[in-house]
């Protein structure tokens, strides 16, 4: 079985890590779990809003992952290409529950745990209902960006769509965030 030659931007260490994939050994899979699986979860539970339905898309993601290392082309980091699937995963999830008409769950409180804040916080209940309102391109770039952590690059190659998007895109969720929060506090200081 030959090996794809490696690309410039991969570092010797991660390519061996590939290779080692590639040939099919299962520790170096475990171990590609073992430095992914967390923030993976976190993400898919970000965008799944629910920790039932994020475990699945991680699995089914580490599915392709495996089926698909071969493919690993090396035009962006690993760790890019394993959340590019895990975003799709979820995306492609969260499309066949609309079509089964299945209700999309907001998520428990304990799915979001945020140290800062306790699971029935005021504003950690609102900040959650908020989020899940925008529409969903921009909910997936402000979680991408403003939880998760993610550059706009890396967030453009996960969601295939261009830099300059994302930034728009995390513009508009901000603001209109920024609206919905204004009338959720109307709307609360009118029922006190």
């Amino acid at each position: 079985m030959s090996l794809p030659p490696k690309p410039a931007p991969i570092v010797d260490e991660d390519w061996q890590h590939i290779e080692a994939c590639i040939r099919g050994s299962l520790p170096a899979f475990e171990r590609l779990y073992q430095q992914h699986g967390g923030r993976m979860k976190s993400i898919a539970c970000n965008l799944m809003g629910n920790t039932s339905d994020a475990e699945d898309a991680v699995q089914e993601s580490f599915l392709k992952v495996y089926r698909n290392i071969r493919s690993f082309q090396g035009q962006s980091s690993l760790s890019t290409w394993i959340y590019r699937i895990l975003v799709n995963t979820c995306l492609d999830l969260k499309r066949k529950q609309r079509r089964q008409n299945l209700p999309e769950t907001a998520g428990s409180p304990e799915d979001f745990a945020h140290p800062g804040l306790t699971a029935n916080h005021p504003l950690r209940l609102t900040l959650e209902k908020v989020v899940v309102s925008l529409d969903e391109r921009q909910r997936n770039v402000f979680l991408l960006f403003e939880v998760e952590g993610f550059r706009h690059a890396e967030i453009a190659t996960m969601l295939n769509i261009s830099e300059a998007a994302s930034k728009v895109a995390l513009f508009q969720a901000k603001r209109e965030l920024r609206a919905l929060l204004a009338r959720s506090g109307c709307a609360a200081r009118n029922q006190q």
